[in-house]
């Protein structure tokens, strides 16, 4: 499967820019299966009034996916009719949709006051490959992202900060060699009133190797393949899933 990464820059208070300059992105990279966006992406991270454009955003995301006939994965602040999610919808060609609720908020810069954490963990399939959809914060929480057998990548999308950068390259690495599966990590460039976003975006795979990464600070576009064969038979050879921990709690599950 050819999965693409979009690390793009985010304006404020343009959401009409940032979705046209998102869709040239896109076309930066023809013939992918997935395409990758990033935590709020046509709005920045808890951008006041980010929810009222819920659905158009959707819609837009719907639409992409069908003129590229593919899927789109990114997360939009949105309104449930009860309070404000950080969700990441997982668009497919059809116009049909998955959606994941973050659900590790990060209190640290007060997400946890304006929105509501998710309940479920999700997973997707499109085209052969299982996905776990997660977004940012939840990069810290490994017991939320455990692999039980049920998934072959991790989707991370973020607003992950320069002054952190370390750890989000860590980590995303642990969670692809603990795991054995692939990770895709997509970060924003730029800047905003507190940060400076380098972005590092990348695809690992299941051996902890870089197998598509973005320039740093750099808007840019990469993409890989998922060759689920290879990871089959790495598995099969080395089946270290099969020795792991059962979960201490379990968390209710859905997809």
């Amino acid at each position: 499967m050819k999965t693409a990464i979009i690390q793009h820059v985010i304006k404020e208070n343009g959401l009409e820019w940032n979705l046209q300059h998102i869709a040239d992105l896109l076309n930066e990279q023809p013939g992918a299966d997935l395409y990758v966006l990033t935590e709020m992406f046509a709005t920045g991270f808890m951008a006041k009034g980010a929810a009222e454009h819920g659905q158009q955003i959707l819609s837009w995301m719907q639409a992409q996916a069908q003129r590229l006939d593919a899927a789109i994965a990114g997360s939009i602040a949105i309104n449930d009719g009860v309070r404000q999610r950080n969700r990441l919808f997982f668009v497919r060609s059809d116009g049909s949709y998955d959606y994941y609720d973050k659900r590790h908020l990060f209190s640290y810069a007060g997400e946890n006051e304006e929105y509501a954490a998710g309940e479920r963990r999700v997973v997707v399939e499109w085209r052969g490959v299982r996905f776990l959809l997660q977004v940012c914060y939840d990069l810290r929480f490994p017991v939320f992202s455990r692999n039980h057998g049920d998934y072959d990548a991790i989707i991370y999308v973020a607003n992950w900060p320069q002054q952190r950068r370390e750890v989000w390259q860590t980590l995303l690495k642990a969670r692809a060699l603990e795991n054995q599966s692939f990770v895709i990590g997509v970060n924003i460039v730029g800047n905003d009133k507190t940060c400076e976003y380098l972005g590092d975006s990348v695809i690992i795979n299941a051996y902890g190797h870089t197998i598509a990464q973005c320039t740093p600070g750099k808007e840019e576009t990469a993409a890989a393949e998922l060759d689920m064969n290879e990871l089959q038979r790495f598995r099969e050879k080395f089946p270290v899933l099969r020795d792991a921990d059962l979960p201490i709690s379990r968390v209710p599950y859905g997809h």
